[in-house]
């Protein structure tokens, strides 16, 4: 009996540990992460256990501790908003948590366990995700990981509208729909940061309390009034210089009505509706006014790096613990384990601000 188990333990320890080795080395390369199957509402959201991604030349492993819900999300899930060419399948656009491993190339000078937050093409809702080092930024030392992954996508975006597309000058008017979403949020306090004076659009009266407390000077409850009318009043029937507008075609003559003459419109979403009935063009054209359109995920990898860049440069210094400084607006926490209720969150627009998802449960971090 004696050297029955000792045979069986000499072979467990030459055949069977080998293939233990294999077992473990390809377990410990796999993660947890969210996919769609089947396009369609937030049950089709399904937690898996998929291969890890290895970082390629140029790109660092990022250990996800938090990520943030946007409304491509919603789309992605619908098969509405599918990812650019060779991109991850993963939604997911911003994350935040610590470098894990450095790929070959890489030039910034980043460490294993750096704090980084990034903006990303997919790949969030994830425990791993691999990211262009250009895209990577650090966390800001007061802030922790579940408010860093706030910023990424929608502070880019703001930042991307304001300062590069619109070219927002100081003094002016800015009318931004969805002023308590998370790029309204955003864009409030920036254009603050900018000079200019940032006036909202929002569905609820705590929406617009919330937009007034990070500095907005107006705020119009478009579920009760007429917002073009609003804008008018408060500019002297000047009309607002640049409007920020996510919702597209239901606003499009309201829009046009409070614009001022020689502003600039620019579209980036379309969640009321693409379709426009009307004389959009003679009207437009009468104010002299400038359409422009922008989206940020199709971007190349050149533009969404030197967009990161100004962004470190003119804006990231601010977000410290400086009476006005810039600060991330979290309206819920979920689990990855919970994410059809983030996304049920965010489809009922019960939202003020950023919907994390904890990647990492917050007690298991040590940041």
């Amino acid at each position: 009996m004696h050297h029955i188990l000792y045979t069986g333990r000499f072979l467990l320890g030459s055949t069977h540990r080998t293939a233990w080795r294999k077992c473990c080395s390809s377990f410990a390369k796999m993660m947890r992460a969210v996919c769609v199957d089947v396009p369609g509402g937030p049950e089709n959201l399904l937690l898996r256990t998929v291969p890890r991604p290895q970082p390629k030349d140029g790109e660092v492993l990022i250990k996800v501790h938090a990520t943030a819900l946007n409304r491509a999300d919603l789309l992605q899930r619908r098969g509405l908003y599918p990812p650019p060419p060779g991109e991850s399948d993963i939604i997911g656009l911003e994350v935040a948590g610590t470098v894990d491993t450095l790929g070959p190339g890489v030039k910034r000078g980043w460490k294993p366990d750096d704090r980084v937050m990034a903006l990303l093409c997919g790949g969030g809702y994830a425990e791993y995700v691999t990211v262009p080092e250009e895209l990577l930024m650090p966390v800001p030392p007061t802030l922790t990981l579940c408010q860093a992954a706030a910023i990424p996508e929608a502070w880019l975006t703001a930042f991307q509208l304001l300062a590069l597309i619109a070219q927002v000058k100081e003094g002016e008017v800015v009318l931004a729909h969805a002023g308590a979403s998370g790029v309204g949020t955003a864009a409030v306090q920036l254009v603050r940061l900018f000079g200019a004076v940032p006036i909202v659009t929002a569905g609820s009266p705590e929406k617009l309390k919330m937009a007034k407390e990070l500095g907005a000077a107006a705020g119009f409850n478009y579920k009760e009034e007429s917002f073009a009318q609003g804008v008018h009043d408060f500019t002297g029937g000047k009309g607002a210089d640049v409007i920020l507008d996510c919702i597209g075609g239901c606003n499009w003559e309201q829009n046009v009505s409070c614009l001022a003459t020689d502003g600039r419109w620019v579209l980036y979403g379309t969640m009321g509706g693409r379709a426009v009935e009307g004389d959009l063009l003679g009207k437009l054209l009468s104010k002299r006014g400038h359409l422009l359109s922008s989206l940020l995920r199709s971007r190349s990898l050149q533009y969404k790096a030197d967009l990161v860049s100004a962004f470190s440069r003119r804006v990231l210094p601010y977000f410290s613990d400086r009476a006005a400084s810039l600060r991330p607006v979290i309206d819920s926490t979920f689990t990855l384990e919970h994410i059809a209720e983030a996304h049920r969150h965010m489809e009922a627009n019960k939202n003020t601000g950023k919907i994390i998802v904890n990647v990492i449960p917050q007690k298991q971090e040590t940041q």
